[in-house]
């Protein structure tokens, strides 16, 4: 069932591309884990599945072992600062950079590692309170300062969008990522591109595509419905 779940999102990826003109390969389809047993990890790794991504350090050094090495993990939840060691030599990219003493803190233990990490700056571009990230404003003087870390990459912008039922009420967010994504790639900081934009999720990822997305982050499309009786670490 799980095979079928990652193939129909999938193939929804694939139509939203056609319908906005764009190839396939574009979008990098991450599957997200959080909370799933390693025995599902495995299913839809068996599917094609290559790339996960984890909200808790927690998981991902639960799983980390666990499943075939060529699988590419990437934090995708709030990170904070002092669990940044735990992970930095395991996963591909952290999506969820939304502070200067954050990207401080990845800088110095990659440093200590001596890799290069992959950021993307997570963007608050609906002004919820109750999420993270930054204000669009204030995103491009966080990018310039941010640039000037050692062995980071700044790659793009990740957002998350309302809970909407209907996903075309997100679709302004989305537009709005965009050109704040263009409006920073035309400003040539040094170690900086904008070749990624990580949005768009279950509810909202096809609309997301249209407007641009290179990563969309599917967890309950492909995993089914998340199991709040586990307790969250």
């Amino acid at each position: 069932m799980l095979k079928d779940n990652y193939e129909a999102v999938e193939k929804k990826v694939a139509q939203a591309c056609a319908r906005a003109g764009r190839n396939p390969s574009e979008v990098t389809l991450i599957a997200v884990s959080k909370t799933k047993p390693v025995e599902m990890l495995q299913e839809i790794y068996d599917a094609g599945a290559r790339v996960f991504g984890e909200n808790k350090v927690q998981e991902i050094c639960e799983k980390y072992d666990k499943l075939p090495s060529d699988i590419k993990w990437h934090m995708i939840g709030h990170l904070q600062r002092n669990k940044v060691r735990q992970v930095i030599d395991k996963v591909a990219m952290i999506h969820s950079v939304d502070s200067y003493r954050l990207a401080q803190e990845i800088s110095v233990q990659a440093q200590k590692k001596n890799i290069t990490m992959p950021i993307l700056i997570e963007v608050n571009i609906a002004g919820e309170e109750s999420k993270f990230g930054m204000s669009a404003e204030d995103t491009i003087q966080l990018v310039e300062e941010i640039a000037m870390l050692p062995n980071l990459k700044i790659q793009g912008l990740m957002t998350i969008a309302p809970f909407v039922e209907d996903a075309e009420e997100n679709r302004q967010y989305f537009r709005e990522i965009k050109q704040l994504s263009v409006d920073i790639k035309n400003k040539n900081i040094d170690n900086v591109t904008m070749d990624i934009l990580s949005m768009g999720m279950t509810g909202d990822y096809e609309v997301a595509i249209e407007e641009g997305a290179t990563m969309v982050r599917v967890g309950t499309g492909i995993f089914g419905a998340r199991n709040y009786t586990i307790k969250e670490r």
